[in-house]
Order: C-alpha cells, then sequence, then structure tokens
C-alpha cells in the first residue's frame, strides 16, 4: 500500500503546482511538498514518480514549501488554498491512509506486549508454563490478526521473528526442566524397581502371599502420587500388574487370570461380594440378639455392679454393630456399582456379538459374491473356448479348402508298357494332343457355365492360346471367388476328357500298341488330366 502520491494541482492564484504529499504514520501527520511549475522540470517530476515515491531520496528545489497536517477522517488532505482534479486519488488514499495508521497502531500494541513478555523471560530461571500458555495465546492472537489481514507483511514478519526468539529461549529452559525431570524419574524408577525385585523374589520363593499382596497394593498406592516420566510409568505398571497376577497364580493355581471376560469376572465378584452381604447380615444379626439378651438381662440384674457390667457388654455390641454396618452399608453401594457395571458389560457384549454376527454375515455375503463371479467367469471362459475352438476347426478348414483347391498334388503318371520301338515319340504325341483337348474341353465348360448361351462348339486353336494366358494371369484372390463356378464342371471335364482322350489314342496309337497297355486307358486318362490341371495352377 503506497503512502506517497505526486499529482499536480493549483494554488490560490490559479498557479500550477506539483504536489508530493506523504504519510508519515508514526506521528499520523501528512507532509505536502509544494513545487512551483517553474521549478518542476520533467527531470524532477521523473524522480518523484519513479525514486520518491518509492522511499528513495530526491533533493528538493530550494522553493519547495512543506506543509505538515493532521490525518483526520473529517478534513481533507489538502488545504482549502491548495485544488487539485484528482480527487478520486485523495478521497482513497484518505481512506487507505488511516487503516495504515490504525495498522501501525496495533503492530506497536503487539510490538510492546512481546518486550513485557521478552522482559518476564529474560528474569526466568526455570520454566514456567504460565508464561509458555501466554506466549501460544499471544502468537494465536497475532494469527488471527495476519489472516484477516490486519497487519502487514513486514509488521507480521518482525512479530513473528521477536515471537520465535522468545519460544527458543522457553523451550531451552523446558529442556533443561525435562533434564532435571528425567533425572528425578530415574531416580524413583529404580526405587521402585528395587521394591518390585524384591517382592517377586519373595513370590518365587513361596513365602506368605497376603503380606505379599497387601504391600503390593501400598506400592500400587504410592506408585500414583509420584511423579514418572511416560515410558518410566508404563514400565513400572507393567511390573505391578505382572506382580499381581503371580501372586493370584501362587494363591489359586492355573485358574487365576485364565478367563478375561468382563462379564464373567464381574459376575464372580458379584456372586463373591453377595456372599459377604450374608455374612455380615449374619453377623450383625447376632450381635442384634446378644444386645436384645443383655437389655432383658439387664432388667434383672441383682447388682450395680453387674448393671455396670452389662451396660459395658451393650457399649461394645452397639459399637460392633456400628463397625458392621458401615462395612454392610459400604458393601451394599458396592453391589450397586456391580451390577451396573454387569449391566453395560453384558451390553458392550451384546454390541460386539451383534457387529460380529453382521461382520460374518458380510463377510458370507461377501464370498458368495465372489463365488458367483467366479462361477460366471468359468462359464464365459468355457464358452470362449468353445468358440475359440470351432473358430480354429474352421480356418483350418478353410486353409485346407484353399490349399487342396490351389495347389492340387500331381498324380504320377506310370508309363504305358509297348512292344513297338516308337514308344516314346507316340507318348509325346498323346500328351500333346490330351492337353489340347483338355484345354478347350475346359474353356468350353467355363464358359457354359458362365455363359449358358455361349454355342458348345470347340474353340479354334488360337482361342484356346488367348484363354489360357487369361486363365494363367488372373490374381489369386479370384481364384476364391470362382471356386464355387469352377467346382461344378470340374466333374463335367473330366468325363468328357476320359471320352476324347480314348477318342485321340484310337486314332493316333496303333492297334499293336493300344492292347498290351495293363491299366485302363480311362485312368490314364482322367490322371494326364490331373497333371494338366496341376500345371495350369
Amino acid at each position: 500500500m503506497k503512502t506517497k502520491i505526486v499529482l499536480w494541482g493549483e494554488n490560490e492564484k490559479d498557479e500550477k503546482i506539483l504536489l508530493g504529499i506523504q504519510l508519515l504514520d508514526s506521528l499520523n501527520v501528512i507532509r505536502i511538498h509544494v513545487t512551483p511549475e517553474a521549478e518542476a522540470t520533467e527531470v524532477f517530476y521523473n524522480q518523484m514518480m519513479n525514486q520518491w515515491r518509492e522511499g528513495q531520496e530526491v533533493s528538493m528545489p530550494e522553493s519547495t514549501q512543506v506543509i505538515d497536517r493532521p490525518l483526520s477522517m473529517t478534513e481533507g488532505l489538502l488545504p482549502d488554498n491548495i485544488k487539485t482534479q484528482r480527487q478520486d486519488v485523495l478521497a482513497r488514499a484518505k481512506t487507505e491512509w488511516h487503516f495504515v495508521i490504525l495498522s501501525s497502531k496495533l503492530y506497536e500494541a503487539y510490538a510492546d506486549e512481546v518486550a513485557q513478555i521478552k522482559e518476564r523471560v529474560s528474569e526466568l530461571t526455570e520454566f514456567d508454563e504460565g508464561i509458555w500458555e501466554e506466549m501460544k495465546s499471544f502468537w494465536k492472537k497475532v494469527q488471527n490478526q495476519v489472516q484477516e489481514k490486519n497487519l502487514f507483511r513486514e509488521h507480521a514478519t518482525e512479530l513473528r521473528s521477536k515471537t520465535n526468539e522468545l519460544f527458543d529461549s522457553l523451550k531451552s529452559l523446558k529442556r533443561a526442566m525435562n533434564d532435571e525431570f528425567e533425572k528425578l524419574s530415574k531416580g524413583n524408577f529404580d526405587q521402585y524397581i528395587a521394591k518390585l525385585d524384591d517382592v517377586e523374589a519373595r513370590i518365587e520363593k513361596g513365602l506368605g502371599l497376603q503380606p505379599i499382596f497387601n504391600e503390593l497394593k501400598n506400592i500400587q498406592g504410592d506408585f500414583k502420587s509420584v511423579k514418572f516420566t511416560r515410558k518410566h510409568h508404563n514400565d513400572i505398571w507393567k511390573r505391578i500388574d505382572g506382580a499381581f497376577k503371580k501372586v493370584k497364580e501362587k494363591r489359586f493355581g492355573g485358574k487365576a487370570g485364565g478367563n478375561h471376560n468382563p462379564v464373567n469376572r464381574l459376575t464372580r465378584r458379584f456372586e463373591g461380594l453377595m456372599g459377604a452381604i450374608g455374612k455380615m447380615e449374619q453377623s450383625i444379626n447376632r450381635d442384634i440378639k446378644d444386645k436384645q439378651f443383655q437389655i432383658k438381662r439387664i432388667d434383672t440384674t441383682d447388682g450395680q455392679l453387674e448393671l455396670q457390667i452389662r451396660q459395658a457388654k451393650m457399649a461394645m455390641i452397639e459399637e460392633r454393630i456400628k463397625s458392621k454396618q458401615v462395612k454392610l452399608d459400604d458393601m451394599l453401594k458396592t453391589r450397586g456399582e456391580l451390577e451396573g457395571k454387569i449391566e453395560s458389560e453384558k451390553k458392550r457384549a451384546e454390541a460386539r456379538e451383534a457387529k460380529q454376527a453382521k461382520a460374518k454375515e458380510v463377510k458370507k455375503a461377501k464370498d458368495s459374491i465372489k463365488k458367483d463371479i467366479a462361477k460366471e467367469i468359468e462359464g464365459r471362459n468355457a464358452d470362449l473356448k468353445t468358440d475359440e475352438q470351432k473358430l480354429q476347426k474352421a480356418a483350418e478348414a478353410i486353409k485346407a479348402s484353399k490349399s487342396s483347391k490351389k495347389k492340387p498334388a500331381k498324380a504320377v503318371v506310370p508309363p504305358v508298357p509297348v512292344e513297338v520301338k516308337a514308344e516314346e515319340s507316340v507318348e509325346a504325341k498323346v500328351e500333346e494332343v490330351t492337353e489340347q483337348v483338355v484345354e478347350a474341353k475346359t474353356e468350353a465348360v467355363k464358359t457354359e457355365v458362365v455363359t449358358p448361351e455361349a454355342p458348345t462348339e470347340q474353340p479354334s486353336t488360337a482361342v484356346v492360346e488367348e484363354t489360357k494366358e487369361a486363365v494363367s494371369e488372373e490374381p489369386a484372390s479370384e481364384e476364391i471367388a470362382s471356386e464355387a463356378i469352377v467346382e461344378k464342371p470340374a466333374k463335367v471335364v473330366e468325363e468328357k476328357t476320359e471320352a476324347d482322350v480314348s477318342e485321340v489314342v484310337e486314332a493316333v496309337v496303333p492297334e499293336p500298341i493300344k492292347k498290351p497297355a495293363t491299366e485302363p486307358v480311362s485312368e490314364v486318362a482322367s490322371e494326364i488330366e490331373a497333371v494338366a490341371y496341376g500345371e495350369e495352377e
């Protein structure tokens, strides 16, 4: 928040002047530097705007007039003889500077409080818990003002630094006190450990358990009033509790401490108390009867001495009755407390059982849901496995079908035995003619399937060659599409080719060569056809 502003104004003679207005928050005063226009050069104006407003020193001209005015919410910042057109800037500065004054006063109050606490801390020779709590409340108060932005950052930083110094001083005193307390606690700890070691040794030897039990009760009572550190306190308490358990085990055997159910333990205690109450009531009733007997005997006494004896006995009986009645009242009070504890423990036990039953039901429901989810996952996995097997079989079938149709196995044509010397030339000629017939018939059948209206005459040799080249140049992708078309005419080609090859063989091969053939010509023609198809593919 700026505490200096620079603006142009006019005096009572309407002469232009440069105004440098400054807030002196420590004095609650506004200081106005009035410089005539003739002295307010461009360099001086820039110095005022860029340096003086930012807190740097700037040399003022000799003609500069200084006016001090108190900051007031009812009066303006400027005197009546000075005017300016920037009244909005003055109004905003007036409200802001009033807040600055109040915030500075708040800081000064806190600084004085810190100084007073510092003086008290410097006089301390040991840690003072009261001053520590006072410092905590003071710093909490400062933090609230900082959060509400009622203190400036530099003021809050300075207060924090002073407060931290005081806390450090108090912490050093506290550490010294803790060290002293640690030594005191260590001495008390060693004393009680020695006592407990002696008691435990006597317990192990099996000495009088009742006196030991009473001694442990006394140790426990004194222990509560002795100062220990938290660690020493816990260690001693565990040793005392362990010693009590050992005494009970020696007195009652292994049954002592076997059942840790609070309801059962309180019930046993209640039952024992009821037995003691019954015995006490019986004892009081006996004393009352003795008292009544003595009253009757007093009426029939023979002498003064006997009367005094009877009266003394009655006084003794009355004292016994009073003492026993006090104990009985205490027992009855304890009985009421035990009844309340037993009832509360039963409710807690019921709540625990209900909680455990609910937890079991929740766990059972979770297990059931997990099993259902596992079964569903197994079923889905089985379905996926079945579908996967089906897909695999289908893929294998498609692959086998493609491989069988794309690359059929080449049949080996066994040689045809002949008895003439021109066997090789005849076979070559038969193959050549057979290949031409097969190609021609194949193309004719394909043409019939694709275009049924086409003529069925045997095509010329040129047409056969063109068709062969076109078939051999077809892409592999069209073979799959044409499988359905070629599959049907394959049988037709086989039947026609067999008849045509027979005719060719009869025309070309002489009669002596045909007779000694060991295989039918139809089978040879089929094998030749298979070879022909394989070579075309």
